[in-house]
C-alpha cells in the first residue's frame, strides 16, 4: 500500500507544470484531457519526483472556494517535504532560478532544511542529509 497522488490546487496548469518539471526537476507523468463531474473540460496533470511512487495531481482551481485555497492548502504550515541527496546544490539551483525561500538553511537532527514556496505559495521543506 502507498499513497499514489496528492492534489495540489493551482491557478493554471502550464505554469505549474513548468515550475515542478523545469525548476524542481519532477517528471511530467500524465497530461490528459478530462472533464469535471458536470461535463466541463479540465486536464488530468500528474507530476512526480524521479523515482518516486507518490505524485502530485496539479488541479486547476474550479470556483471561488478552490481559488481561495490556492497557496493555503495547509493553512500556512509547511505541508510538503522534498528530500534531496545534494542539499547545497539543489538549494543553490533553486535560488538561482528565483524560487522564494522563506527560511534559510539550518541544521536539524534529521538533516539540512530550508523552507521554500511553490508556484501557488504553499510552503515546502527542502530536506537533505545531516
Amino acid at each position: 500500500m502507498h499513497i499514489d497522488l496528492v492534489t495540489l490546487i493551482v491557478d493554471e496548469y502550464d505554469p505549474a507544470i513548468e515550475f515542478f518539471t523545469g525548476l524542481l526537476g519532477f517528471t511530467l507523468v500524465e497530461d490528459s484531457p478530462s472533464t469535471t463531474t458536470d461535463g466541463r473540460p479540465k486536464r488530468w496533470v500528474v507530476v512526480r519526483p524521479p523515482g518516486a511512487q507518490t505524485g502530485l495531481l496539479l488541479a486547476r482551481a474550479d470556483g471561488e472556494r478552490q481559488r481561495t485555497a490556492v497557496g493555503a492548502q495547509t493553512a500556512g504550515r509547511v505541508g510538503f517535504f522534498l528530500r534531496v541527496d545534494d542539499f547545497e546544490t539543489v538549494h543553490q539551483r533553486l535560488l538561482d532560478a528565483g524560487v522564494t525561500f522563506t527560511r534559510p538553511p539550518r541544521a536539524e537532527p534529521y538533516g539540512r532544511v530550508a523552507v521554500f514556496l511553490d508556484i501557488a505559495g504553499n510552503q515546502w521543506d527542502l530536506l537533505g542529509p545531516a
